[in-house]
């Protein structure tokens, strides 16, 4: 069998981090793609379970030997994900989470036409702002800024297949849950992981 690829996005701030923590630790067969970054770690932030953090000559090395499936720069840092380590799990039966922005999920889906790709919106701008004060990870020039990107990354919501306001977290994970055991259904999906079952009821 086969996993599922998934994109998820949304502006710094609207949950998105917390909610895919959530299906990976109710689901088993989710796996989150941890992606390379070239920015600083933040505190309780692991090497190789958060991001992998690597200097700015490493990252550029491996966007120029094709190893990204994505990569994109967001607020000056360099992002982006494992080709290698998406298929491999993939290929073992996992479904995975691309946690990315909009410029990312733009090029997945020219590898990956068949993703299925998920927005997440925050239920007002005051909340999400909230959000962003709540952390404590950012001083004031940081959280102007990250409001106003946060418009920019708002507006390409009609990009993605599916659309999940974060206003109760329990229904949000709920929303986000049943997307993605509904793609595990998709006929062709279903058609791959049971060939050889349907050959034989048909036979």
């Amino acid at each position: 069998m086969s996993g599922s690829l998934f994109i998820v996005a949304a502006p710094s701030g609207a949950g998105k981090t917390s909610l895919v923590r959530a299906l990976v630790k109710q689901d088993p067969h989710v796996r989150l793609s941890v992606s390379h970054t070239t920015r600083t770690a933040r505190a309780g932030e692991a090497d190789g379970k958060d991001y992998f953090f690597v200097s700015q000559d490493i990252f550029s090395k491996m966007r120029d030997a094709g190893e990204f499936l994505e990569s994109a720069t967001v607020f000056d840092n360099s992002y982006g994900t494992s080709a290698a380590a998406v298929h491999h799990q993939l290929h073992a039966g996992n479904d995975v989470i691309l946690e990315i922005d909009w410029q990312g999920a733009q090029q997945v889906r020219k590898n990956f036409p068949d993703s299925s790709s998920i927005f997440i919106l925050p239920p007002s701008k005051q909340a999400l702002e909230q959000r962003l004060r709540g952390r404590g990870q950012d001083d004031e020039a940081t959280i102007s800024r990250r409001m106003r990107d946060a418009e920019s990354e708002m507006s390409h919501y009609v990009e993605f297949d599916y659309l999940i306001v974060n206003d109760d977290f329990d229904h949000a994970l709920a929303s986000l849950t049943a997307i993605v055991v509904a793609s595990r259904h998709k006929l062709a999906v279903q058609q791959s992981n049971y060939s050889t079952l349907l050959a034989d009821l048909l036979a």
